[in-house]
C-alpha cells in the first residue's frame, strides 16, 4: 500500500482520503487486511493516533471494518465505475501537463459539478428552468 504526505492538507485527512482513493480503485479489495496502525503511522513518520483518527473515519464511513486481528476493508466498499476512474485519470494527466494543482483540479471540479435541485419545492408547485414559479 502506498501512501505518500505531501501539500497543505493535515496528515489525518491525506492518510484517510488516499486510503479511500486505494479502495475505490480497486487497489484495495474487500477484505484485505491493512497495515496495524502502529505500523502505517511508523511507515509515515506519524503519531498514531493521526493515523488511528483516519482509520475510524473511514470505518464510520463504511470503507473499513476493524476487528480483533487487524483492520480490513469493508465488504460493503464499492469500487468506483471503470469510466469515471479512466476521466479521473483523463483528468489528472490534463492538470499535470497543464501545472494544474490538486487543490485548484478540485476547485474546478466543484464548479463544474451539476446542482442537486432543491427538494424542498412543494410537490404542487412547478418551477420552470428559468427559476420562475410555473404554477
Amino acid at each position: 500500500m502506498m501512501i505518500a504526505l505531501s501539500g497543505s492538507m493535515p496528515p489525518t485527512e491525506q492518510v484517510r482520503d488516499q486510503i479511500r482513493g486505494l479502495i475505490v480503485s480497486g487497489q484495495l479489495a474487500a477484505g484485505e487486511r491493512l497495515p496495524s496502525v502502529r505500523q502505517l503511522a511508523k511507515d509515515l513518520d506519524l503519531a498514531p493516533g493521526t493515523v488511528a483518527k483516519a482509520y475510524k473515519s473511514l470505518e464510520v464511513e463504511g470503507f473499513l471494518t476493524a476487528r480483533t486481528g487487524g483492520t480490513r476493508v469493508s465488504r460493503s466498499a464499492t469500487t468506483t465505475a471503470q469510466p469515471v476512474l479512466a476521466a479521473a485519470r483523463q483528468l489528472v494527466d490534463a492538470s499535470t501537463q497543464a501545472g494544474t494543482s490538486l487543490d485548484e483540479a478540485i476547485r474546478i471540479l466543484r464548479a463544474v459539478w451539476p446542482r442537486q435541485e432543491v427538494s424542498s419545492v412543494e410537490p404542487d408547485t412547478h418551477v420552470d428552468p428559468a427559476g420562475g414559479d410555473a404554477s
